[in-house]
């Protein structure tokens, strides 16, 4: 029976660009994918449908798109144009992009809720629902941040923890704010859509589901275990309903109320294979039915609750066909320095920047590959070992092989390979190829692929890279090519060694599909598959003797390590530290500085050129105006209490009595000089100061206005 795969990743949101968390996990199903389409099962290949689609429900997009002042389909259509770039760059190929705001997605979705209704899985509750005062909305989940209620971890979202991976309801968080205005939310009621999590049907198929063998892996299966309970005790019901305004897609028979985005995302899966199916003419429902299909969900740590608990319930009692034939592959983060990824320290990677510097993306490929395991395991990214890697393995071992023995078989032979080879090569051939119990060792690395032990898999695939090298070097082709009567040999050693490097060739196409399609071409290879590696039927080698093959050109360059440096985000730097004590000497007397220069509009002219490290001595953070109130004795000056997330406030006196009263700015972001020395006034210490604009020439253009930064930012963030 062949294998059906139905392949895919979790959906980005579309309210960005892809990061390189996004690439790395692309890569993994993409190298698991190719390596899959290599395999032959029975009479013919393995058929593998790899999709993949934007997530775009929800309110952070419909807010977005408002700001820039366009629909929420235009704002995810934008975000989509920019996919392909990062797709094609990195050489990820999906059959199918697609987005969860699509007809197939409505029709499955509200289909899915109707079987779940009629099995007595949905239920309506009046419940209080967070509601923010200022923006007058109600607040989706990922619109409230706060306290995890579980481990206690700062700045977590309204629906899950991303340290601990705990599922919640928005008012279990502590100390809960809204992501748009920073204001503390207020409880209102409101009729809820829930899914019953909680009945007993659900508790008992999920315990069985979970501790299915292959299904998931150890680690995964013991921490939602727990999650579960002893008897589904700690399992709750599940909201599924959000409030209009919405970008979403409607619930049946229940007006001005829509699906909670993560209940129509994870269905975005099967919209986009029903998508990709009529194209091809596939019949969607027999390819679900086929006892041969298998769904495999390559995902992050940071969602699994999604999709080992509610996802696997919902299509469960939706009866859904391959619930049963469905594994998932959880990955951990990506790193970098051993530490998590940061713009402001510096260790944020672009993917886009990676390719716009010209780095080859197949060297990424592999160094993830080379760390990638089947454990749930957070990969690290050193700029280094990168280097080292790459270079070594691929360039220093791989290409090295084909570098130093093609040109011989161009220039002595006319580019024809031997039509036979000595005992002596062979012999060569099978010490590479077959492992030292006899096992042939594409089969101990297809295994290795297979369980997304990817770094099994190269370390082996460089062993036989290892021992062509060695052979190489004790042949010396470069030396026999200086004697005539030893071009026999050097023809020979020649035809060896590519017959080699056309096996690593095979067996790293799944991770290095560019450099795979340029030595096909090069050796006249119409398609590579697995069964081309076979040693004991001789299709390892015998293929190419007596070939014509074609010129040899450079088929990868090293990494430069002044590459690494560019590739960085540059961190923002740290606050100067305080000088040392020194002995008092005279201060200069300084001048007044002179009248700026005005326009005729009353606005200051700009200031002269400075450089970076100018910008960077002024450390600018954003503060939360917690109290502000009017300063007795003063005509001009308000007093505000600042929270500028270090765990203290701040008193800061400013100037703008004329502009604002107090209770307009209280819970209001701002931004704060944050190192500016305390100053001592009439009215007490003022520490720091608050920015504002106006015009030199009041009269000109009147006014004086602090700065407010767009909602999502929070207090202590450094503007750089």
């Amino acid at each position: 029976m062949t294998r059906k795969l139905f392949v895919t990743t979790a959906l980005p949101y579309a309210n960005a660009a892809f990061h390189i968390g996004h690439m790395m996990e692309y890569i993994q199903a993409d190298i698991w994918v190719r390596f899959q389409r290599m395999q032959a099962e029975g009479d013919g290949l393995r058929e593998v449908h790899f999709v993949g689609a934007d997530d775009t429900h929800g309110t952070p997009i419909m807010i977005a798109a408002e700001k820039e002042g366009i629909t929420p389909q235009e704002f995810v259509a934008k975000i989509a144009a920019g996919r392909p770039q990062y797709l094609d760059g990195f050489h990820i190929a999906f059959d199918n992009w697609y987005s969860t705001d699509s007809p197939e997605n409505v029709e499955l979705s509200q289909g899915i809720y109707r079987k779940l209704r009629d099995a007595g899985l949905i239920q309506t509750k009046t419940v209080d629902r967070f509601f923010d005062p200022v923006k007058g909305m109600f607040l989706a989940d990922r619109n409230i941040k706060g306290e995890c209620p579980k481990c206690h971890a700062k700045d977590q979202y309204g629906d899950n923890c991303e340290v601990c991976g705990a599922a919640y309801q928005p008012t279990e968080l502590i100390n809960p704010f809204s992501v748009f205005t920073n204001a503390t939310p207020i409880l209102k009621p409101s009729e809820q859509y829930f899914f019953k999590l909680s009945d007993p049907r659900c508790f008992e198929f999920l315990r069985d589901w979970l501790n299915t063998p292959g299904r998931l892996q150890p680690e995964m299966v013991n921490k939602v275990s727990e999650w579960l309970g002893e008897a589904g005790e700690k399992l709750a019901d599940w909201d599924i309903s959000r409030d209009a305004p919405y970008f979403g897609i409607p619930i049946p028979d229940a007006p001005n109320k829509y699906f909670y985005v993560w209940l129509d995302a994870p269905v975005g899966y099967l919209a986009s294979l029903k998508n990709y199916c009529g194209k091809k003419g596939i019949d969607y429902d027999t390819l679900l039915a086929d006892p041969g299909t298998e769904q495999i969900h390559f995902i992050g740590k940071d969602i699994v609750s999604f999709h080992l608990l509610f996802w696997p319930a919902m299509l469960q009692f939706a009866k859904h066909p391959t619930i049963d034939r469905m594994k998932v592959a959880v990955h951990g983060h990506l790193t970098v320095n051993n530490e998590k990824m940061s713009k402001s320290r510096g260790t944020g990677i672009s993917p886009l920047r990676y390719l716009n510097l010209g780095m080859n993306p197949e060297w990424l490929r592999y160094y993830l590959a080379y760390k990638l395991n089947s454990r749930v395991e957070d990969l690290d990214f050193t700029g280094d070992d990168f280097v080292a890697r790459v270079n070594s393995d691929l360039i220093g071992k791989f290409v090295n092989i084909a570098s130093r023995c093609a040109g011989f078989i161009a220039k002595k032979f006319d580019g024809k390979l031997a039509s036979a080879l000595s005992a002596s090569s062979q012999e060569w051939i099978k010490k590479a190829l077959v492992a030292e119990n006899g096992s042939e060792r594409q089969a101990s690395i297809a295994a290795n692929f297979e369980s997304r032990e990817f770094g099994k898999a190269l370390r082996e695939i460089m062993e036989i890279a290892d021992v062509a090298n060695r052979f190489v070097d004790e042949n010396k082709p470069w030396v026999l090519a200086k004697d005539d009567a030893k071009l026999a040999e050097l023809h020979d050693v020649c035809t060896a060694a590519l017959i080699l490097f056309r096996q690593l060739s095979i067996l790293l196409s799944p991770v290095l599909p560019g450099v795979a399609a340029n030595v096909r071409s090069f050796l006249n290879d119409a398609a590579f598959t697995w069964a081309d590696t076979a040693v004991a039927s001789g299709a390892a080698w015998q293929p190419m003797l007596g070939r014509t093959i074609g010129a040899y050109s450079h088929l990868m360059t090293r990494v430069e390590p002044k590459m690494i440096e560019e590739l960085f985000d540059a961190p923002a730097p740290a606050a100067a530290a305080p000088a040392a004590a020194a002995k008092p000497e005279k201060a200069a007397k300084s001048k007044a500085p002179a009248a700026p220069a005005v326009t005729e509009t009353g606005i200051e002219v700009i200031a002269p050129e400075i450089s970076v490290d100018d910008f960077f001595k002024v450390d600018l953070r954003i503060a939360k105006i917690v109290n502000c109130e009017h300063v007795e004795g003063s005509d001009k000056l308000l007093r505000l209490t600042l929270d500028a997330g270090e765990g203290r406030h701040r008193n800061v006196f400013s100037g703008i009595k004329a502009m604002y009263q107090p209770e307009e700015l209280v819970g209001k972001l701002t931004v704060l000089v944050a190192n500016l020395a305390p100053r001592k006034m009439k009215f007490g210490v003022s520490e720091g100061m608050v920015m504002a604009a106006s015009a030199v020439d009041e009269k000109a253009n009147p006014g004086i206005y602090i700065l407010n930064p767009w909602p999502g930012a929070t207090p202590g963030m450094r503007i750089s």
